[in-house]
């Protein structure tokens, strides 16, 4: 059986022999990479099936290098490794889906059962091929017993016997990428790989190329259509596209054929397209911001997330499945949730939903002390505002690098402010403060379509 590959970036080298010295006796094959850029250009090699990864690089801290592989879609599990180790690293790891965090000096006994756990938890023990790159997971459930919740499961359950595109709309945090999850492994292409696309994650100019893919100079980059070949295709914040982009996914959907950019050859993606937003589309629909055809070409399904205040009964069963999680997993300490606390998170409005309540009981089970949660804890962790519906992309924005963030919010900005001024390009000018031929330039940059020039 061909044993599993495993990827050391570490910018010490001491520490990347020693790990891969350590491995390998273990029976494991090991690359090592000394940053992010060696990384990505082993990741793209080849993908492992477990990553350690460190925290402080010359080039790329370790956080933010593990943003861009889940933003490209890589799903490989990760044990984040610090010198430098604090409770809000070991929080921001965890909450974006780390298997673990350990310090140096690195412990033997604590980093061979994270590695044996990790890889186990994870079901690698299935050979990879580069066609897939991912990681098949167990079958999944959605957890509640609702009244919407369970029409929630109908509605998937239903979905999943059919190979039609499918949209999922609702609230940032109400767990739509879990639903695309779900419907994936119940489904027809669950042998298949899950590929997962996040455009708010993305730069604008890079959103073509990673959907479809490139060929320069006789390189080929494959797309995630590719790459989701025979399985699932999951496209987060679809709203995100321009309209030139929203041309090229149309011109996929009835044709079931795509060009990589800068190819001559026509392709087939043999894959189900499940597409989710935020945002509501018919709302951007008529103020000319997403195309109607494409809205009903991905309606084949439509599916709604609701929010977490709206099956507010089912939080202590997701308590009881998110502490057997974080506890089993990722090795935190068990926590009793009481009844009385129970009932005040059951009667708080959850702004961020699902995502929210994870993340408030991570925090809880890591900065704890106690075998029981007290109520005076959830002081500074519920928040005192509404849920904001006009802000959708809010969560998003705080997980991006700076650079994507402010694109992200500047294109949104400069959207809001062509409504307000319906179009009029000099009245955005000033509305914004920045000159017309500075406007200009950051339209195309960001792909926002514009008419007048008045």
């Amino acid at each position: 059986m061909k044993q599993p590959y495993i990827l050391v970036v570490d910018d010490e080298p001491d520490i990347r022999q020693l790990v891969q010295e350590i491995l390998q006796d273990e029976g494991y094959r090991v690359a090592v990479a000394k940053d992010g850029e060696e990384a990505h250009t082993l990741i793209r090699k080849e993908m492992p099936e477990l990553i350690l990864l460190d925290v402080w690089m010359p080039d790329i801290d370790g956080i933010t290098l593990y943003k861009q592989l889940l933003a490209e879609g890589c799903q490989a599990p990760v044990i984040i490794m610090s010198g430098h180790g604090t409770v809000e690293t070991a929080v921001e790891a965890t909450r974006l889906g780390a298997y673990t965090f350990l310090e140096k000096p690195l412990s033997m006994g604590r980093l061979l059962p994270a590695v044996e756990q990790a890889l186990s938890t994870s079901q690698t023990n299935n050979s990879h091929t580069q066609k897939s790159q991912h990681i098949r997971q167990p079958t999944l459930q959605l957890i509640g017993k609702s009244v919407v919740m369970q029409q929630l499961r109908e509605q998937l359950s239903h979905a999943a016997k059919f190979s039609l595109p499918v949209i999922i709309e609702g609230e940032s945090g109400t767990g739509k990428t879990f639903s695309a999850r779900y419907l994936h492994h119940h489904g027809l292409h669950r042998d298949g790989p899950f590929v997962s696309c996040h455009l708010a994650a993305l730069p604008v100019q890079a959103m073509i190329n990673t959907l479809f893919g490139k060929e320069q100079d006789g390189q080929i980059t494959p797309g995630k259509f590719e790459l989701a070949g025979g399985g699932t295709l999951y496209i987060a914040n679809i709203e995100q596209l321009t309209l030139a982009h929203q041309d090229r996914l149309i011109g996929y959907l009835r044709s079931e054929e795509y060009l990589r950019q800068g190819g001559e050859t026509p392709l087939k993606a043999e894959c189900r397209l499940i597409c989710a937003s935020s945002c509501d589309l018919p709302s951007l629909i008529d103020k000319g911001h997403f195309r109607n055809d494409l809205y009903h070409l991905l309606k084949g399904i439509s599916l709604h997330t609701p929010t977490l205040s709206e099956h507010s009964e089912d939080i202590p069963e997701l308590l009881s499945s998110f502490v057997d999680h974080f506890v089993e997993r990722e090795k935190l300490p068990y926590r009793h949730f009481g009844l009385p606390l129970q009932n005040q998170l059951r009667n708080y409005h959850w702004p961020g939903n699902i995502k929210e309540l994870n993340n408030i009981v991570r925090q809880l089970l890591i900065t704890g002390s106690k075998p029981e949660v007290q109520l005076e804890e959830l002081s500074g962790l519920l928040s005192t505002k509404k849920r904001n519906t006009d802000q959708p992309l809010y969560d998003e924005l705080l997980t991006l690098p700076l650079r994507e963030a402010r694109e992200a919010f500047e294109r949104r900005y400069l959207i809001h402010q062509m409504e307000q001024q319906d179009g009029v390009i000099g009245n955005v000018a000033k509305a914004a403060g920045v000159e017309r031929t500075h406007l200009y330039r950051k339209l195309r940059a960001l792909g926002i379509e514009f008419k007048s020039v008045k």
